[in-house]
């Protein structure tokens, strides 16, 4: 493996670090209910296929925060809603056959309000 090979897979783990996979997937289910009940989203539940996603749309797809500053423009987050949205999905296929399994033992993840 080149080294370029190298820079760009550990760009591409870090670019996806905190993508809506890594904590629908890979950490505990209580995890992603409490960080969207947080963000106040309205998603009851989240299927587990394709959860990544999902995740993302339903973070979102929240009430907004009355706390924050609502003159702000945030159309310059659209790139990375978009590579968070890639890197989910690319993810999420990769971890298909699994959450395909659990979706099937465990049923969708639950949003507890």
């Amino acid at each position: 493996m080149s080294l370029a090979t190298k820079a760009l897979f550990a760009a591409a783990l870090v670019s996806v670090a905190g993508c809506g996979t890594i904590n629908t997937v890979f950490r505990p289910d209580a995890v992603a209910s409490q960080n969207l009940k947080e963000s106040r989203s309205y998603c009851e539940n989240v299927p587990r296929i394709y959860s990544g996603v999902i995740y993302g749309f339903c973070t979102l797809n929240g009430a907004p925060d009355s706390n924050k500053d609502q003159t702000r423009d945030a159309s310059g987050a659209w790139p990375i809603f978009a590579a968070e949205f890639v890197g989910s999905g690319v993810l999420d296929t990769l971890v298909l056959p699994y959450t395909i399994y659990r979706q099937n033992k465990d049923g969708s993840i639950e949003i507890f309000r």
